[in-house]
């Protein structure tokens, strides 16, 4: 069809979740709109109230402490020693690329493709960044990110190999950094356990999993030494009083964890098959989003917009489009009747 998207839908698509510019583009679409742009889950955590001093005052040492317990038990990581919480992995990103650069890195390797801000905040702190498709081309880099499982594809790389690309960035003082934000669907295995070293960081994402990205909430489990100097670079209260509370009461919280793995499954089951009954096919994902590829979906994504569903095109890659999940037996009905009408 060699369809484009428009012009003025491009900052619609740098990332997800710009409903406000979605409208600003399509003001007679049904509301309220549907976001399917991002991975986060639909169903947030069903959180105890906030009590008022936690807004009133600033975190609380101790609070900061017992988060980064439950978080390691949580994560399977060494120790608490082990966990850093900042405001978000986002924030980490350029941190861990400084410091990068810092202990004499000069190329980044990135497993394409990739969240894009990886790559970007690696350029910025100055690395040359080569984005590649196979595991077995980044071991001669000296900065590594893999996401795993993989955005927004879903790709799912093996613990055996992850470790020996950590071992071989030990040998070269170079650093590995897995991105494991969408790991709590259960669909991948972690290697938190394993970063023992300074030449491996494990992030992990609080607001995804949990349904509340407004938190702004994420964890590197790194070596105790990489934890100091990420800490003193976030600095002091680096985590909000509210997101310590929600996120410390969540992370103990396993039979919640469980069920969710399980409801996730069923509707990525659902959705899967009413893509499939469009006549799309299925490219990849995980229970928290699909990814599909046809050369319709410039114009799919238009259609959607029309109909006030948002959902994550790529610029660089104009056949695919991922769908997150609807939430509310509504945005099912609506999603349905619109990819009916396609």
């Amino acid at each position: 069809m060699g369809e484009r998207v428009p012009e003025k839908a491009q900052p619609a698509i740098r990332h997800g979740g710009n409903l406000g510019y979605a409208r600003q583009l399509y003001p007679q679409a049904p509301e309220p709109w549907i976001d399917l742009s991002t991975g986060i889950n639909p169903h947030s955590y069903p959180h105890s109230p906030i009590p008022a001093s936690v807004f009133a005052r600033l975190p609380e040492p101790d609070a900061v402490e017992k988060l980064r317990d439950v978080a390691a038990t949580a994560f399977g990581a060494p120790c608490a020693t082990h966990v850093v919480a900042a405001p978000g992995t986002q924030m980490l990103m350029p941190l861990l690329a400084q410091l990068s650069v810092q202990r004499g890195a000069k190329t980044c390797g990135v497993l394409s493709p990739a969240y894009a801000e990886h790559a970007r905040t690696a350029r910025m702190a100055g690395l040359s960044v080569t984005e590649v498709s196979d595991i077995k081309d980044l071991f001669a880099f000296d900065y590594v990110v893999v996401i795993n499982p993989n955005n927004p594809d879903g790709r799912v790389i093996e613990r055996a190999s992850l470790l020996a690309l950590a071992e071989a960035m030990r040998k070269r003082d170079g650093l590995l950094v897995v991105d494991e934000a969408f790991i709590e669907t259960g669909c991948a295995e972690s290697i938190a356990d394993a970063a023992t070293s300074s030449s491996l960081v494990v992030l992990r994402s609080f607001g995804k999993f949990y349904g509340m990205a407004g938190v702004r909430l994420g964890f590197a489990i790194v070596h105790p030494d990489i934890a100091a100097d990420l800490e003193a670079r976030l600095g002091p209260w680096a985590v909000s009083g509210p997101a310590l509370h929600i996120a410390t009461e969540a992370l103990a919280d396993t039979p919640w964890r469980e069920i969710m793995r399980l409801r996730l499954k069923d509707e990525s089951a659902r959705l899967n098959e009413m893509l499939r009954k469009t006549g799309l096919t299925i490219a990849g994902g995980i229970s928290l989003f699909t990814l599909v590829r046809d050369e319709r979906v410039p114009h799919l994504f238009v259609h959607l917009m029309q109909h006030g569903i948002l959902t994550r095109i790529f610029d660089e890659r104009l056949a695919d489009m991922r769908f997150g999940r609807p939430g509310e037996e509504a945005g099912w009905a609506r999603l349905e009747a619109a990819l009916a009408a396609f």
